[in-house]
């Protein structure tokens, strides 16, 4: 058989380095096949993968509206996950709960080593049980929101190094350098003393990028972040985007475009009603879906 590069864990720091093996050469390890890879660990001469985020069984209603029925995702250092289905869907609920701006009704939440504690009986009194836990661990989610959320009364060099000040205790020097050179890798390194109000909808998006990458997180969670823009600015934010999941960055994001959700992500999860009606690699969500509800929007929205 054929030899190829197969990606080792270094147990020091999760970082990937090539060991030469009979196994078949994965560019990237997909989420819905994480069960293949750690069966095959031994075989591949791989540690187990590291999990970055573990989300088992959650729910979460409004008033007798149950948005969210059960459900789970386990995405690894690395992986890109895009979460596509229709509006209502519960994708962006799904993503506020992870970082727990929604507090689920039920179900765990864990990201990378840590597990959200709870407290009191799930459906009635389900709570977090420790708010200083929940603040650590936003530290290491980074969120981009649709509509931006930037401070209009700061310049976008100030957005961008004020939680690293604040939140993290950095000093105002090391943030500066840190801001600009996050600018830079935005494209808004001309931009840096500009007020939001005077930055396009792209260049906004792309500043809330650059402020989420601040606080170094482990995951970044996108909330549909195009969906805010006029079309010919959608893809100066999906290449910054795009640049992030080619560097390995763990990512899960809430897309309505498909083409950039086939091409940049390792698992695709489709929701339906607040179920995962379907998930797997992109080819197969796209391609050769078992659900015929996942089959018949992919349909719609190609054409």
């Amino acid at each position: 058989m054929e030899t190829a590069s197969v990606p080792q864990l270094d147990p020091s720091g999760g970082r990937v380095e090539p060991i030469l093996s009979t196994a078949p050469h994965f560019s990237r390890f997909p989420v819905g096949l994480s069960n293949l890879y750690i069966l095959s660990s031994t075989a591949f001469g791989c540690s187990m993968m590291v999990v970055a985020v573990s989300v088992q069984g959650l729910r979460k209603s409004f008033a007798s509206l149950e948005v969210l029925k059960g459900i789970s995702l386990d995405a690894y250092k690395g992986d890109v996950v895009s979460v596509i289905g229709s509006s209502g869907s519960g994708k962006s609920t799904f993503l506020r709960c992870i970082n727990l701006l929604e507090q689920p009704d039920a179900g765990t939440i864990r990201v990378g080593d840590e597990s959200v504690r709870f407290k009191g009986s799930p459906g009635t009194d389900y709570r977090v049980a420790d708010r200083k836990q929940v603040e650590r661990l936003r530290r290491q989610v980074g969120m981009v929101f649709q509509n931006f959320a930037l401070w209009e009364h700061m310049t976008i060099l100030q957005n961008v190094i004020e939680a690293p000040v604040h939140v993290l205790g950095l000093k105002k020097s090391e943030t500066v350098e840190l801001g600009l050179a996050l600018l830079a890798r935005v494209g808004l390194a001309d931009k840096k003393d500009a007020y939001p109000a005077f930055l396009s909808g792209g260049q906004k998006q792309r500043a809330a990028i650059a402020r989420a990458l601040a606080m170094q997180p482990e995951v970044m969670l996108f909330d549909e972040p195009t969906s805010a823009l006029d079309p010919e600015l959608v893809n100066e934010v999906l290449q910054v985007i795009r640049d992030l999941a080619e560097e390995g960055r763990t990512m899960i994001l809430v897309t309505h475009e498909m083409r950039f959700a086939r091409d940049v992500s390792s698992q695709v999860m489709y929701l339906h009603e607040g179920v995962v009606e379907e998930s797997g690699t992109p080819d197969k969500v796209f391609n050769r879906a078992d659900s015929e509800l996942c089959q018949a929007f992919v349909r719609s929205v190609h054409g």
